[in-house]
């Protein structure tokens, strides 16, 4: 393998980060690094708890300070949170120093994958209307990732190949 940059997988939430990130860990034998998993150990409660007790400002803080940590290491894989990438100073760092893979699906698939997940704070008091347009809005920010991988058609195989077929070459 040619590379020492991170392998950075974003895109909505409910679109795979965490799942192909540990298939592309197990696969390439690098560490994966789960950025909500980070910030549930450091907080020591989940994500949800943290938006409804202390609101997504204060969420957002801790996971940009945790993501630019994680961020500084080499040769890992990182899932970042599904609004993570949104945030300008995770963006740039993202963006300068890693090679980064944005999980695309239709709206479609991904309103049926998190409708009434209470894990996911941001979408279980949307309406399926305010969930499209959440996705609409960050799909313009997600298309500025190095690599866009549309998964629709392909198993998670398939996708881990095409990502690693990618990653290797650069």
């Amino acid at each position: 393998m040619k590379s020492k940059k991170n392998l950075v997988l974003l895109g909505m939430m409910g679109s795979g980060k965490s799942t192909i990130g540990q298939l592309l860990s197990k696969k390439l034998d690098l560490e994966f690094h789960d950025i909500d998993k980070h910030i549930e150990k450091k907080e020591g409660r989940k994500i949800s708890e943290i938006f409804k007790i202390e609101g997504e400002i204060f969420f957002r803080k801790i996971e940009e300070k945790i993501t630019i940590k994680v961020l500084k290491l080499n040769n890992k894989i990182i899932s970042l949170g599904g609004g993570a990438f949104l945030n300008e100073n995770i963006r740039k760092e993202v963006l300068s120093n890693n090679i980064s893979f944005w999980l695309n699906w239709k709206s479609s698939t991904l309103i049926r994958r998190i409708k009434r997940n209470k894990k996911r704070p941001i979408a279980y008091n949307s309406n399926e209307n305010e969930i499209k347009k959440l996705i609409s809005e960050r799909l313009k920010i997600y298309s500025m990732a190095d690599f866009k991988i549309n998964c629709e058609k392909f198993n998670k195989n398939e996708i881990v190949n095409k990502i690693i077929n990618i990653y290797e070459k650069n």
